[in-house]
């Protein structure tokens, strides 16, 4: 087994997410733990970062600016779209996450951030864009 995280290690890594708040926004308790390979961008980049060197059962807690997470929030994100293009079975109402699929099949999730007489607006900006990450780390296998 080895001993410390390197690039393309394989790692199990249980952790909480908090926002500089404290509030909680993720966290793999009473879950299995996350488990992926260093280097080959299958978490965000900072979250990568902060395993790095790290050994067998260490716990740290690691920060991440915006810019190594989700990135800083894009106004051109925020998307006007007349209200008669919804279904009229989906609830329209602000805050709920809409599952959407664009002209070549891709799925995507969209918020609704506002809703007027015509239109709603949508922001297809990740929930967590614009905002700094903490997580409290727990590696707990290295492949």
């Amino acid at each position: 087994m080895v001993e410390i995280v390197k690039d393309k290690s394989k790692v199990s890594v249980n952790y909480t997410g908090t926002l500089d708040d404290g509030t909680v926004f993720d966290t793999s308790e009473g879950r299995e733990p996350i488990t992926f390979v260093v280097g080959e961008h299958q978490v965000i980049k900072g979250f990568e970062d902060g395993v790095l060197g790290m050994k067998l059962n260490e716990e740290k807690t690691i920060h991440i600016p915006k810019e190594e997470a989700y990135g800083p929030r894009i106004e051109q994100l925020m998307q006007k779209v007349p209200k008669d293009k919804f279904p009229s079975n989906i609830p329209l109402k602000k805050g709920i996450v809409l599952s959407i699929k664009d002209p070549h099949g891709h799925t995507f999730n969209a918020a609704i951030a506002d809703i007027d007489d015509s239109s709603i607006t949508l922001d297809l900006n990740h929930p967590l864009a614009g905002k700094d990450l903490n997580f409290k780390l727990k590696v707990v296998k290295i492949e």
